[in-house]
């Protein structure tokens, strides 16, 4: 869920901003007509690399209409293909160069396919959820995004942005209702925690957030520092928001119901069942967070399994592997608290209160 987000905030901000990005290196769209030749280039000893000389249609751009020829050694391509193709006038022996491939046609395939399921199989609550989640990337995107490049603290715009991100999306897929509310309260609860947590691991692990490559680029990008640290931060806590709305809205819910059933029961005994019910959902959820960001980082733990010249036990004190350690550790945190302080806040703002007929039905099923 955390990948597909940051992949749709990415496509969103790629699309809006496209048309904004035209330096001097114009990227134009194209097709390839022609394969004209075929060779091959020897990098080192028996690694070699397929090398094409291609006639190409560009669709756009300056020269659109236009047949060039060019070179390619990047990735074979075929004819037909739609690729994006770099120009740049400045060199006078190659301008054209291949920019990427174009990839998005599949990628809209799987978006249809996923849109359609959420439709079919979701119904109005999973319409209330990709309302809510189009809500999240939107702050995320035109919101945090700019407000970390401006200058704004990102320990200050994540907390923020996180805060509204959870009355938004609650409230949008949950509907307004006690039940909520305690669900949004024992979420910013948590989140304030485990930011206070991680800003502290953070601080004790010195970590400086240069381990990842893609920070190096964002400074050599912007061309000047920027808050990595902060950055780190920001990501820890924009990532548990996912499995914590889970948690969070799971307990309330269970809450309400336990008091639909027997509203007669004492604030101490339905607390105990509903957290008896919470225990088997931390036991899912730390197991599914942790995997998950396994599965995000396997590259990074094949390094560290492969890197036989040091012992594992000083090899993973490498700033790369503990970042994603706390990464994993404060997300846990953050979750399991949410527990008992969600079931805290609903047992006592739902208790004695008139629930109204079961118009909560439609909660269910909200898994992600």
């Amino acid at each position: 869920m955390k990948k597909f987000i940051t992949f749709i905030a990415f496509l969103t901000l790629f699309l809006i901003t496209s048309p904004a990005i035209a330096s001097e290196r114009q990227v134009s769209k194209g097709t390839v007509v022609e394969i004209v030749a075929v060779g091959e280039n020897i990098l080192l000893d028996d690694l070699t690399t397929t090398t094409q000389s291609i006639r190409v249609l560009l669709e756009d751009g300056p020269n659109k209409g236009e047949t060039i020829l060019m070179d390619n050694d990047y990735i074979p391509l075929r004819e037909g293909e739609s690729i994006y193709v770099s120009f740049n006038p400045e060199n006078e022996v190659t301008p054209y160069s291949l920019f990427e491939i174009n990839r998005m046609p599949i990628v809209l395939v799987l978006l249809g396919i996923f849109l359609f399921l959420i439709f079919i199989f979701g119904g109005l609550q999973g319409v209330r959820g990709l309302v809510s989640l189009a809500g999240s990337l939107v702050l995320i995107i035109f919101v945090l995004l700019p407000g970390i490049l401006s200058g704004v603290s990102p320990i200050v715009a994540s907390l923020s942005v996180a805060s509204v991100i959870i009355i938004f999306g609650s409230y949008v897929t949950h509907g307004f209702n006690r039940t909520t509310t305690s669900a949004v309260f024992g979420m910013i609860l948590a989140v304030l925690v485990a930011g206070l947590l991680a800003y502290i691991s953070v601080d004790a692990a010195r970590l400086t957030g240069m381990a990842e490559e893609e920070t190096l680029y964002l400074s050599l990008n912007l061309g000047r520092d920027i808050d990595l640290l902060g950055l780190l931060f920001s990501g820890i806590i924009i990532g548990l928001l996912g499995v914590l709305y889970d948690t969070a809205i799971s307990q309330a819910i269970a809450v309400e119901e336990l008091l639909r059933v027997s509203p007669d029961k004492s604030k101490k005994f339905i607390y105990k069942r509903a957290i008896r019910i919470g225990r088997e959902h931390i036991g899912a959820l730390v197991d599914t967070l942790a995997i998950a960001y396994v599965g995000a980082s396997l590259p990074l733990f094949l390094l560290f399994y492969s890197d036989t010249s040091v012992a594992h036990s000083i090899s993973i004190n490498n700033e790369i592997f503990i970042a994603e350690i706390i990464r994993t550790l404060v997300g846990s945190i953050g979750l399991v608290l949410a527990v008992p302080i969600t079931t805290l806040l609903a047992v006592h703002m739902l208790s004695g209160r008139e629930l109204g007929g079961s118009n909560h039905g439609h909660h269910h099923g909200h898994h992600h």
